[in-house]
């Protein structure tokens, strides 16, 4: 399958930097939302999308080691092997128009939920970041499978964001910055709300203020200065 540098070349002028895509690795490394080889990024490109390579730490990303996947298909154009996970980056970028890129971690706090196979409920309002009352969490299955990709899409349903079980955690963006932001306050709430149900269990916003929570969420971009 591999097919060296036309790949790349092919993506060289499609306004994505593999380079962006590098650094996405390496911030979500300093973040301490992965460690190793763990985890995987991925972005849209012309007739395809752009996602890390198989068993390559962050720090030894490079460019041109991101391989170029064709759209619906198992093609690449790269001489490197794209993550074990990409079935579900490819499913994720067919179905959803609303998404960009795709950031997938095994960070501490959201597997730990993950191993329980826990949704997140509404014991906060921001909760409403990853688009629901909920970050649920999708039934286990095998790394790298279809299963677990189908599984992914469903829990992803009217979402941004959720636990993949006894596995680790998705977020979606319509930008690079906007997935890896995501992942990381998703990560945030599974911290807080572990805390929270060491102390006892929390109170859970109804529905009602989750649905203000949610409306007041369709303008925050604009409102990030806002308490």
């Amino acid at each position: 399958m591999g097919n060296g540098s036309q790949g790349f070349e092919s993506t060289r002028t499609l306004g994505v930097s593999r380079e962006a895509v590098c650094e996405a690795m390496r911030r979500l490394e300093r973040q301490g939302l992965n460690c190793g080889t763990a985890g995987n990024v991925s972005v849209r490109a012309a007739s395809g999308y752009l996602i890390t390579p198989s068993g390559v730490k962050p720090g030894e990303l490079t460019p041109e080691s991101i391989v170029y996947m064709r759209d619906r298909s198992e093609v690449f154009d790269d001489d490197a092997r794209p993550s074990s996970e990409w079935r579900f980056h490819r499913d994720i970028l067919a179905v959803r128009d609303d998404v960009g890129a795709i950031v997938h971690v095994h960070s501490a706090h959201a597997t730990a939920l993950a191993c329980h196979r826990q949704d997140i409920p509404a014991f906060h309002y921001m909760i409403a970041v990853a688009g629901g009352d909920s970050i649920r969490c999708a039934p286990y299955a095998t790394f790298g499978t279809q299963q677990l990709s189908d599984r992914a899409l469903e829990a992803l349903e009217g979402r941004r964001a959720c636990l993949l079980a006894n596995h680790g955690m998705i977020a979606l963006g319509n930008t690079l910055q906007e997935a890896v932001d995501l992942a990381v306050e998703v990560e945030e709430l599974a911290k807080q709300y572990v805390l929270a149900v060491m102390i006892g269990e929390p109170a859970i916003l109804s529905e009602e203020e989750m649905n203000e929570a949610l409306k007041r969420f369709e303008d925050y971009g604009a409102r990030r200065g806002e308490s």
